[in-house]
């Protein structure tokens, strides 16, 4: 039985059709007996955080689509414990939350950059036991995350990465068609 615990990278099935999670990747934050929670992380949202924040000062920082829970709510992983207070250590070098007004402020006086946090829109969530379930039944490819996954400079490539790290028959997945009917 895999253990689910923070840091843990939940990678899609090539032919899961859920389309909140079809080729995605998802790092687990926090697992209690009640249920698990974390971001897809490869799925960028339509606008700006500065664009849903209606503020200038972050018009250049993408939004990504963390799950279908709580869509009206903005979270963040980050790299940067030293400057950003309240936050809590996912793994090394990736924690998540804090302070979202300090946030704002060292953004607008240029101390934090996009490569150092990324801001979900909602998150992915289980119930108690539903991920156990889900990985049994094989939708997800486990894997450690790395903070270099997790703040990937190619959000796009973060699905085949991931694969392609793993090796052997992982790394064959990357090819597969959405639909193994078209195999």
């Amino acid at each position: 039985m895999i253990d689910i615990a923070p840091g843990l990278l939940l990678i899609s099935d090539p032919f899961l059709k859920d389309p909140n999670f079809s080729r995605s990747v998802v790092l687990i934050c926090d697992h209690q007996t009640e249920g698990s929670f974390g971001f897809v992380l490869n799925k960028p949202y339509e606008n700006s955080l500065g664009i849903m924040l209606n503020e200038d000062a972050m018009l250049d920082f993408p939004l990504f689509y963390g799950g279908p829970v709580q869509k009206d709510t903005i979270h963040f992983l980050h790299k940067r414990p030293d400057i950003i207070d309240d936050s809590m250590e996912v793994m090394d070098n990736i924690f998540w939350g804090g302070d979202f007004e300090l946030i704002t402020d060292l953004i607008k006086n240029k101390e934090l950059s996009k490569k150092d946090i990324r801001f979900f829109i909602g998150y992915s969530g289980w119930g108690e036991g539903q991920l156990e379930e889900e990985l049994k039944t094989k939708s997800w490819i486990t894997r450690q995350a790395t903070s270099s996954l997790v703040f990937h400079k190619n959000v796009q490539n973060i699905w085949k990465d991931a694969l392609i790290d793993l090796g052997g028959e992982y790394k064959q997945m990357i090819n597969y068609p959405l639909d193994p009917q078209y195999n």
